[in-house]
């Protein structure tokens, strides 16, 4: 290795600068330094390429793609549920209300058991980076301790994540076995992880505090607006869910008169560092309060089809400027991969714009120009999360982490099958995100450190 610490990727990368665009570069030079940010992006024709790639080649820190081996950046999923990870691909034929009180908050109650947290949240971690997730935003539990084994294992095993422990305390619609004893309780757990978070030996902002107030149902007035000055005094990122189904987005109007999103901007957690989880329902009044904050929407196709009664409107969210990544919202989606996701989002949208109901005429039938492509559903999965962030991941660029996986089109027994005399540099791209699974994934690397690595084919 250099001096430096220095290093270099050299082979074909796929990425995302603008919404829409796939940037394919042929053997391209991606240089890294000790601190894992990326320093350059060369393409072959590029001065200086052929002197930085024989520097590399002679410090031996040059890593050159095999044949069939592709460069990506790392997936953002932007809302997953960690502790409900055990019963991902179960229950999800009930409507959202009973769905959680008859399966998820009885499961989310035992993380008191902090072996028991422990094993889930080691496993959900290895099980996101296998699939090429470099960056995750997690809601955990009520538990202090169980929140703070997440933050743990996550900075331990190299992934990036925001890490929150979630806030309710309302006695009306949360179970007495599960729920905070009060806003006050509530208010100063979510400080304690935020400075325990801050703290981590080694962490330097790899794994960040995300403060976590379930949804407006579950909170009441005091600790919305508990919460609300916390976020004024750390700067902390925000994560919630707004407007998700019928259930959630009425209860919020009869209890304010307003929507979850004005109800959350007058607390003080409408930020530019919040995520707004679903969104569904929300309106063009709703779309124009959060831009003017800056703030995200986690688009959840899957989850959404199961428990949302809507399909989200991303077509018009993304061309009013809204800042909209992905999430896999586990286990309300039972998938833990984004590519997944990016289908599921194209495929909604593909819905929403001709419609469901074949008894009405097409000309009424769906939402015209709702349709988004896969190469826009590839931006929200990667650059598009980082902005949802507010942070430097999820494109392959000068100043940007390297958070990045290489995807193996030649492993064994696997669906992702290429014919060199038929498929284009575009063919190769939406057959990754249609067809790769884990066993496609042979190494990931955050920050530069590598998290994961395959050997053989």
């Amino acid at each position: 290795m250099p001096v430096d610490g220095s290093f270099g990727v050299k082979g074909t990368t796929f990425d995302a600068p603008d919404l829409g665009q796939v940037r394919i570069r042929e053997d391209a030079l991606v240089v890294i330094d000790a601190e894992g940010s990326i320093t350059q992006a060369l393409e072959s024709d590029d001065p200086g390429y052929a002197e930085t790639e024989a520097r590399l080649r002679r410090e031996g820190s040059l890593t050159v793609l095999g044949e069939g081996q592709y460069l990506f950046p790392g997936f953002i999923d932007l809302h997953i549920h960690a502790p409900q990870w055990p019963q991902s691909g179960t229950a999800l034929d009930v409507p959202l209300a009973e769905w959680l009180n008859t399966y998820t908050f009885p499961l989310e109650a035992r993380y008191e058991d902090q072996r028991f947290a422990r094993d889930v949240y080691g496993s959900l971690v290895e099980s996101l980076l296998a699939n090429g997730t470099t960056t995750a935003v997690y809601f955990a539990t009520t538990h202090l301790p169980a929140s703070r084994i997440l933050a743990d294992l996550c900075l331990q095993r190299g992934q990036r994540a925001l890490v929150g422990r979630v806030a309710m305390d309302s006695p009306e619609t949360c179970p007495d076995f599960y729920r905070d004893p009060s806003a006050r309780a509530a208010i100063e757990d979510t400080r304690a992880l935020i400075d325990y978070v801050n703290g981590l030996p080694g962490n330097s902002g790899l794994v960040r505090p995300i403060v976590t107030p379930r949804f407006v149902p579950s909170c009441t007035d005091e600790l919305l607006g508990g919460l609300g000055d916390v976020v004024g005094e750390t700067g902390a990122h925000v994560q919630t869910h707004c407007s998700e189904s019928d259930w959630a987005h009425g209860y919020g109007l009869e209890r304010f008169g307003r929507t979850d999103t004005a109800t959350y901007d007058a607390f003080g957690l409408l930020t530019r560092r919040t995520v707004l989880a679903h969104s569904n329902l929300i309106t063009l009044d709703d779309m124009d309060t959060i831009v003017a904050a800056g703030a995200a929407v986690a688009h959840c196709p899957l989850s959404n089809a199961y428990f949302a009664n809507a399909v989200f409107p991303l077509r018009e969210s993304l061309d009013r400027g809204l800042h909209v990544g992905l999430g896999t919202d586990i286990s309300g989606g039972p998938a833990t991969s984004i590519r997944r996701t990016m289908t599921d989002a194209v495929v909604a949208s593909r819905m929403r714009e001709d419609g469901v109901d074949a008894t009405v005429d097409p000309s009424r039938r769906g939402v015209a120009g709702s349709r988004v492509t896969l190469a826009e559903a590839f931006w929200m999965a990667t650059t598009g999360g980082g902005v949802a962030l507010d942070l430097p991941v999820g494109l392959l660029s000068p100043g940007y982490a390297f958070d990045a996986m290489i995807i193996d089109t030649k492993v064994e027994d696997s669906d992702l099958l290429l014919w060199p005399s038929l498929d284009t540099g575009s063919d190769v791209f939406e057959k990754s995100m249609h067809h790769a699974t884990r066993r496609n994934v042979v190494r990931v690397w955050v920050q530069g450190s590598e998290v994961r690595s395959v050997t053989g084919r």
